[in-house]
């Protein structure tokens, strides 16, 4: 795969989205969790959604149960959390491995771009955080830890 654009996947109600859609936008990509400690994370992705979508951001939702077993639910159960509890509006997926043998073929493409510590291509934990230019170049992976705040400045830069 040559760029982020040429996936496709489904969203939460099993609707395929073609990833080409994105094109000529900055994708914020993480994978999430309900039951996580850093699923307050939710508030700042969704703050900087609606600060920046219309300036040419996309933050897309990756829903993963491999830590910790973290997201039990599946679609219907994870949109209504995420909307019920921080207002979420940005595209949320079907949930998926983002390690191991059935890893998403988007994030199997994601840790090679941009791989972690030591350049470990594992992602160690939820809200692990991916950043994506215009052109669909991977630009920089992000610790779980790195709040959606600390990241707004590098956003800006590339729209």
């Amino acid at each position: 795969m040559a760029k982020v654009h040429e996936f496709a996947m489904d969203d939460l109600t099993g609707r395929p989205i073609d990833f080409k859609q994105f094109e000529g936008k900055v994708l914020l990509v993480v994978n999430t969790a309900s039951k996580c400690g850093f699923t307050p994370q939710y508030k700042g992705l969704e703050a900087l959604h609606k600060k920046l979508h219309d300036k040419g951001l996309e933050v897309l939702g990756f829903p993963c149960n491999q830590f910790g077993k973290q997201e039990p639910g599946e679609g219907e159960e994870i949109a209504t959390f995420c909307e019920r509890n921080y207002g979420v509006s940005f595209t949320m997926f079907s949930k998926i491995d983002v390690n191991g043998s059935d890893a998403a073929p988007l994030y199997q493409y994601l840790k090679h771009e941009a791989p972690g510590l030591l350049g470990s291509e594992a992602i160690k934990w939820n809200f692990t955080k991916f950043l994506i230019d215009r052109q669909g170049k991977v630009v920089r992976r992000y610790a779980p830890n790195t709040t959606p705040e600390e990241i707004e400045k590098d956003i800006v830069a590339l729209l």
